[in-house]
Order: structure tokens, then C-alpha cells, then sequence
């Protein structure tokens, strides 16, 4: 057993940000014409709260913004309107990732993923000024400069792999520094970053050129994922270091350093870099979430979970509702444990408590956080994957409550909120029916359960087991 004292009155209390509520991840801009898109990111607006959402591909050929005509350059921003105005209509805002390259002025014809988005640089890199310019007036003309300057403005997507930039760095800074320079030609106030790197590299090569060359930069961006201490050759002993547990926040802490006086917005994590990976669907990612956010949470500006939904197409689009993607929601909506976790982060309260533990080495953790008149705990269960992990039992000691007390349990593991379970169980229908998806949603669902503590001397005891990957959100008024 693992026991946790906390007093809700403590003067200790310290300031608690949410930036993994600030941004989302998406797949490519052509998939937010879609009607499903808009449904379940409407439904993540409402449910969890994200403020932005960030995809690749902006500037694909299938967003048809530029083209050739007979020898001239012809801009069509329609497709980025519609996508802009949706988001505007539900609160929410884009972070602008600038990519990829489209085919009329690109130097090749090298492309990424199933909707082939081109990743070679320029032929001619006063095009692609030409190109950024021209989509940042149009977007301060339609939408103001007000508006515009509360976005950012993130230039490619991994320049640092091959995959996705067949440039060298040097080459990457100098397209980072056309579209800098004008962006903030058009609009000073528009927050322009870079570099967009994987594993928090060239942060401060990034910092250096932008320094060096008097290049606009307003803010540092690059991606973890656990597995990425694994493709880095010169260590040895990999796979151990690629499992350890907590990585991620080492990996911030190590970004946040580097970045010195820029703010650090991390634009994708996530538990894998697969959108193939069982562990996806599973309450796996749920104690994985909550971990990985709290404990990143004094480090960035933001933290942009990858993605919030299956409609995912960069190795196509799999019709089977649990396949292991990246998102939140599978491709019809249903929540998966993931979701769920999110959805408790955000019940947390805007100051964080202090955590007394007896036993401080466990996998059991717990965050707790005062706000609105409750008090807000998470306590999850949690290991690297393929590590052992045992079922917990929590006592918790909460002082200055009475038996009165509102105390209300939130469960995600194997047995609650779990969808794919459920799924599992019927066979696993391809192609689900309403009736099927109906059962499935139910499934998903988190069950608020009423719970009468002990109370001793002025503390109200409760107990809770936790099951491995488990969470369980406590909330009392």
C-alpha cells in the first residue's frame, strides 16, 4: 500500500499551467475539409478544451494555394479559409506549421506519407518568400492583425530527417529565414518559430544562426517520443534507455535548457511514433498521458499531444475502428482511454498541492490540485511499456474535510472506460453499425462513482486500488 497525506489548505500551493491542453496535433490540413474531422474536433473543443491545433501540409498540392499559369505563380487560399474559419467558429486557432513544399515551386519531386507531401526545398527560394508573404497578408486582411498575432507560425516539420527534408540544415535555416522575414514583414506581432526538429535537436544551432544572421525567432519547437533515445546510434544499451520511464520529461527539462530565454513549445509527442501500435488504444496510454503531462507540464509553453484523432492518412486509412492510431478518437468518434485522460487532466484546478508519500519510488503516483471549490486528484499507475507493473492499493489522507464530503471517483484501466475491450469481445467488427458504435461509446465512458471516506481526527481517509496503467481521478467538494 501506498500512503498520500495532502491538506487542501496548505500555503505551499504553487501556480499549476495546463500546456497540454493548449494544442493539439492533427494529420494533414486536406483532412480538416472533412465533415468527421469537424465533428470530433468540435467534440474535443467541448470535451477537453484544446485552444489550437497544428497539422502538416498546409501548403500541399491537395490544399490547392498555388499553381502555375503560364509562366506566373497563381495563389488560391479557399481551402485554407474553410479549415480557418471552422476553427474560428468553435473558439479554437491554428498553429500554423508552413509546409510542405507545393509542386510548382519545389526543386523535386521527393514526397511523404500515403497523400505524398513534397519535402524538397524551393527551386527558387524567392517563390517560397514570395508564397509566405502572400498567405500572411491575406490572413491579416481576412481575418486582422489581432486576431493573426495570437496564432504562431512554425516553419516545416522535421527538418533534421531525411524522410521529411531532403535539404541540409543549412539549407533548412535558410528557408526558416525567408518565411521569418516574411511573415513578420507583413505582421511584426505574428510569433514565428522553428526549429521543428524530432528528439530536441538543433535547438541551439537554431538559436545561433537566428542570433548570428539577425533572424527573426520568437520561439523554440521540436517533438519527443520516448523511442527516440533508441535511434541514437552512439548509444549503447539502447532499448533500456529507450524504455525508461519518465523519459519525456528529461527530454523537456534537457529542451527547456537549450532554449534559454524562448518559449518551448513541444508540437508532438506522444507514447510511439507508430500509428500502428496497439499500446494506442489501450489504458496504457492513459497512465501515460497523465505521467507524461504532469510531469513535463513546468517546462513548456506548450505540449501538443499527436493527434487527436484516427482520421490519420499518412499510411492510409484503415477502416478497422481499433488499429492502434495515434488519436484520441478512433475514425467513428469513440473515445479511447487516452481521451479520457485528458479529459480528467483538465478537471485539475489551477494550483498545485503538496504530495506527501511514504513510499516516493512507487510506480503510484499522485498529483493533486485545489480550484472552483474542489479538490482535484489523479493518481495513476504507470511503467515503460514491456516493464512490470503491479496493481497498487492508495491510502489517501486528506485534512480539513469531514465525512460530508462530495467525494467522487473517475476510473480508467482494463475493466473501465476501455472501448477496445468491448470491441475485442464482439470479434471486432470492421465495419461497425450504429447499433455496434452505440455500445462502444457506452463502453467508453467514465462512470462517476460516489465514495464515503473514514474520517479520523480531522482527516478523511479514503482507500482506492489502482490497477497497472491504471488512473483514478478523485475529485472533492
Amino acid at each position: 500500500m501506498v500512503a498520500f497525506s495532502i491538506d487542501p489548505a496548505s500555503k505551499e500551493a504553487e501556480s499549476f499551467p495546463r500546456p497540454f491542453l493548449m494544442c493539439v496535433g492533427s494529420c494533414h490540413a486536406g483532412t480538416a475539409l472533412r465533415e468527421d474531422w469537424r465533428r470530433q474536433m468540435e467534440k474535443c473543443r467541448r470535451d477537453i478544451g484544446f485552444t489550437f491545433v497544428r497539422f502538416h501540409g498546409l501548403l500541399d498540392d491537395d490544399m490547392s494555394v498555388c499553381r502555375e499559369e503560364v509562366g506566373r505563380i497563381v495563389y488560391s487560399f479557399h481551402n485554407v479559409d474553410s479549415i480557418f474559419d471552422f476553427l474560428l467558429g468553435i473558439g479554437m486557432k491554428p498553429f500554423v506549421e508552413l509546409s510542405w513544399m507545393p509542386g510548382c515551386i519545389a526543386s523535386g519531386t521527393r514526397s511523404a506519407f500515403h497523400y505524398r507531401g513534397n519535402v524538397t526545398p524551393p527551386k527558387d527560394y524567392s517563390l517560397w518568400r514570395d508564397l509566405v508573404r502572400t498567405l500572411t497578408r491575406h490572413l491579416v486582411d481576412r481575418y486582422g492583425s489581432r486576431e493573426v498575432s495570437a496564432w504562431y507560425f512554425e516553419v516545416w516539420n522535421e527538418p533534421n530527417l531525411e524522410y521529411f527534408w531532403t535539404g541540409s540544415q543549412e539549407e533548412y535555416f535558410r528557408l526558416y529565414r525567408e518565411a521569418a522575414r516574411a511573415v513578420k514583414e507583413m505582421d511584426g506581432g505574428i510569433p514565428v518559430g522553428g526549429p521543428a526538429t524530432a528528439r530536441n535537436e538543433w535547438i541551439t544551432d537554431m538559436i545561433s544562426f537566428c542570433e548570428r544572421e539577425g533572424v527573426p525567432l520568437d520561439f523554440i519547437s521540436t517533438h519527443s517520443y520516448p523511442t527516440d533515445i533508441a535511434l541514437d546510434e552512439e548509444r549503447g544499451n539502447r532499448r533500456v534507455v529507450a524504455l525508461r520511464r519518465g523519459i519525456l520529461a528529461s527530454m523537456a527539462r534537457t529542451a527547456r535548457e537549450q532554449a534559454g530565454k524562448y518559449p518551448l513549445h513541444y508540437t508532438e509527442w506522444n507514447s510511439s511514433p507508430s500509428s500502428r501500435d496497439p499500446m494506442h488504444d489501450e489504458p496504457f496510454a492513459a497512465a501515460f498521458i497523465v505521467k507524461t503531462a504532469v510531469d513535463t507540464a513546468p517546462f513548456v509553453q506548450s505540449y501538443s499531444y499527436w493527434t487527436f484523432s484516427d482520421i490519420f492518412e499518412e499510411l492510409g486509412f484503415p477502416s478497422l475502428p481499433f488499429h492502434g492510431g495515434f488519436g484520441l478518437l478512433t475514425i467513428h468518434g469513440v473515445p479511447k482511454p487516452s481521451y479520457r485522460a485528458f479529459q480528467l487532466l483538465r478537471m485539475l484546478g489551477s494550483e498545485r498541492l503538496p504530495v506527501r508519500s511514504d513510499s516516493p519510488q512507487s510506480m503510484l503516483e499522485c498529483v493533486a490540485t485545489r480550484g472552483e471549490g474542489a479538490v482535484m486528484l489523479l493518481l495513476y499507475n504507470h511503467n515503460a511499456a514491456g516493464l512490470p507493473l503491479e496493481r497498487e492499493r492508495a491510502r489517501i489522507d486528506v485534512r480539513g474535510l469531514t465525512r460530508a464530503s462530495e467525494i467522487t471517483l473517475y476510473r480508467i484501466d482494463k475493466d473501465h472506460a476501455n472501448a477496445a475491450k468491448s470491441w475485442k469481445a464482439m470479434w471486432s467488427p470492421e465495419y461497425p453499425d450504429a447499433n455496434v458504435l452505440s455500445k462502444l461509446i457506452e463502453a467508453s465512458e467514465m462512470r462517476p462513482e460516489s465514495l464515503r471516506g473514514t474520517e479520523v481526527g480531522g482527516v478523511v481517509r479514503v482507500e482506492i486500488e489502482v490497477p497497472a496503467h491504471g488512473v483514478v481521478g478523485v475529485r472533492i467538494r
